[in-house]
């Protein structure tokens, strides 16, 4: 048995991020990726988000992460990228309509892409740009008394040296908190997360890794695992946490995938409803335009069967450029037609796709 998809192109637009949430408060998902949103249900209609910056083959919008941040009921976007180097949101016009106005949070470095995690348990994520060259720093939105946004964030930097590329949350510690998990060692979460800076462990090297870094229990004997693609180079690994009789902790490598490369974004889901969790990732179609090692080999998404560390690999999509679709920085997985089946948004230079999960078939 194995999932089957139903692929359609959305949009030949060449924006490398995508999120699904309702837009208009319609009650209906849309599909928002780069310079667009798309009117859910049958994403169709098209509207124009705003201009976005396009240098060198990129566009400069590596994430469109929903967060309501002025409070007035609409979510709006959190994006920010490599090459203008400020975490920005875009505020959401709601029932007025038209352009979307861009509103700097903060100047902080080229980012690789941002990932959102309620770091501290209140409801709200916060936001974690991954800037290799700089500190590591989360953003807290400001709320009011009513709990809503306020269009104001709270800055700290957790780190002491530059984070490198690759970022991920996870308890590794088995304290019950979330850490942080960087290129060349973790965070560890103090007691008060608001605390800085967090001490770090320099326990490995994962080269320019996925962002995310995916957490996960593999083995099944209560440490937490990291799931690593390489993001501008061929591989996906996993590497397994152990810890001695002394508490020394240690991680061994197991490889997944050596074929593929520009493994960039990681996802956890369980696909085919069998009540486990399966690795959802691909190849990032020119993700240093053509400048990576395989840049020219095919491309593809697939899903893993993780089978305590006997990954299983299945073909989501797969072939040439033009063919087969890769699945961009910052892909998405959402339950689109409310059959229960989590689907798939997959945005890249080669275009925006959807991939419909039609369930296990022979």
């Amino acid at each position: 048995m194995t999932v089957q998809w139903k692929k359609r192109l959305i949009d030949p637009a060449k924006f490398e991020a995508c999120s699904v949430f309702d837009v208009n408060n319609d009650g209906q998902l849309d599909i928002v990726s780069g310079e667009f949103w798309y009117e859910g249900p049958d994403f169709t209609k098209k509207h124009k988000i705003c201009d976005i910056l396009a240098i060198h083959e990129y566009h400069d919008d590596f994430s469109d992460y929903p967060l309501d941040v002025d409070g007035d009921g609409y979510l709006d976007l959190i994006t920010g990228a490599w090459w203008g180097g400020t975490l920005k949101w875009r505020r959401n016009p709601g029932a007025a309509g038209g352009e979307w106005e861009t509103i700097d949070i903060d100047e902080i470095g080229s980012i690789e892409t941002i990932r959102f995690i309620d770091i501290d348990g209140c409801g709200v994520p916060e936001i974690f740009p991954n800037t290799p060259g700089a500190a590591q720093i989360f953003y807290k939105l400001v709320v009011d008394a009513n709990g809503r946004g306020t269009g104001k964030f709270d800055k700290f930097v957790i780190g002491e040296q530059p984070s490198g590329h690759g970022l991920g949350f996870g308890d590794i510690s088995g304290n019950g908190r979330i850490d942080v998990i960087l290129s060349g060692g973790w965070l560890e979460q103090p007691e008060n997360p608001f605390q800085t800076p967090w001490v770090f462990h320099p326990e490995f090297s994962l080269g320019l890794a996925s962002v995310p870094i995916v957490t996960l229990d593999i083995t099944g004997n209560g440490l937490t695992d990291l799931i690593v693609g390489q993001a501008h180079d061929y591989g996906l690994d996993w590497y397994e946490q152990h810890v001695d009789a002394a508490g020394n902790r240690s991680w061994l490598k197991h490889e997944i995938d050596p074929t593929c490369s520009q493994y960039h974004d990681l996802q956890l889901v369980d696909i085919d409803l069998d009540g486990e969790l399966e690795l959802i990732t691909g190849k990032r179609y020119r993700a240093h335009n053509d400048g990576d090692p395989g840049a020219f080999d095919n491309v593809g998404i697939y899903y893993f069967k993780i089978k305590g560390g006997h990954f299983e690999k299945h073909v989501i999509d797969y072939g040439p450029p033009g063919e087969a679709a890769g699945c961009g920085i910052y892909f998405w997985l959402q339950d689109l037609n409310g059959n229960g089946l989590t689907d798939l948004v997959a945005p890249g230079k080669d275009g925006l796709y959807v991939f419909e999960n039609l369930g296990n078939q022979e």
